[in-house]
């Protein structure tokens, strides 16, 4: 740098960002997945749904697209899959928080689906390497509008389903969650310290399936809102 002024080797990345109901932007940070916080979802991936630790994985920020996009088809995969999840988006920073002070860290939340391309998730489980390649590529974090917690509270429960060209796909409750939201945001606080612009999806619930070129998603959290995305044929 010089005369205090930054000098880019390369442009800076624009920043991404989801709209807040109350027509403010929130910057993306990081994103965190909470993985089989649902019990029957658990059981439909083939693992014992008792209430073990939640564990995280991670999707880059510039995954994020919003409410009414267009995606292409993912590169690489034959086993594309919806997820249907409740985002919370935090507000405040902190570390090793405690389930209150989680509570109180929150700023809203939204509507988000974790595409997934789940034949290399698989194969990734099959030999033991990460998912990324399964969970964290270009727009695999479709996420609507975010609704403050002024305006809607903390939801304690209501349907959470996807919906594939009207025809429904996953239906569940959000009372169901294994872990509440306060408490995933509280226990990845232990790993990593957590700033405002993070969004924490909390997990799906049973039902996750194909999508295919050509149709479109639609899903809803009951009184946090709704997202529709389609797929380009």
């Amino acid at each position: 740098m010089t005369g205090g002024e930054r000098r880019w080797a390369v442009p800076p990345p624009e920043q991404p960002v989801v709209p807040v109901a109350d027509g403010t932007l929130f910057p993306v940070r990081r994103i965190w997945c909470v993985g089989r916080n649902y019990p029957e979802h658990a059981r439909e991936m083939g693992s014992d749904p008792t209430r073990e630790p939640p564990f995280f994985f991670g999707k880059p920020a510039d995954t994020v697209v919003g409410d009414g996009s267009s995606l292409p088809f993912p590169t690489c995969t034959a086993d594309l899959h919806h997820e249907v999840e409740l985002a919370v988006a935090i507000g405040r920073a902190g570390a090793d928080l405690s389930s209150e002070a989680a509570g109180d860290a929150i700023l809203g939340y939204a509507v988000a689906i974790d595409l997934t391309r789940r034949d290399l998730q698989a194969q990734a489980k099959k030999t033991g390497r990460p998912w990324e390649m399964g969970k964290a590529f270009d727009r695999s974090c479709p996420i609507g509008t975010i609704r403050p917690i002024t305006e809607i509270g903390h939801p304690k429960g209501g349907a959470i389903t996807l919906h594939v060209d009207g025809e429904l796909r996953q239906l569940g409750d959000m009372a169901d969650m294994i872990w509440s939201p306060a408490e995933c945001v509280a226990e990845l606080s232990r790993f990593v310290e957590l700033a405002p612009g993070d969004l924490v999806l909390t997990g799906t619930p049973a039902g996750v399936g194909p999508v295919r070129r050509g149709q479109t998603m639609r899903a809803e959290c009951g009184g946090v809102g709704s997202l529709t995305v389609s797929l380009k044929v």
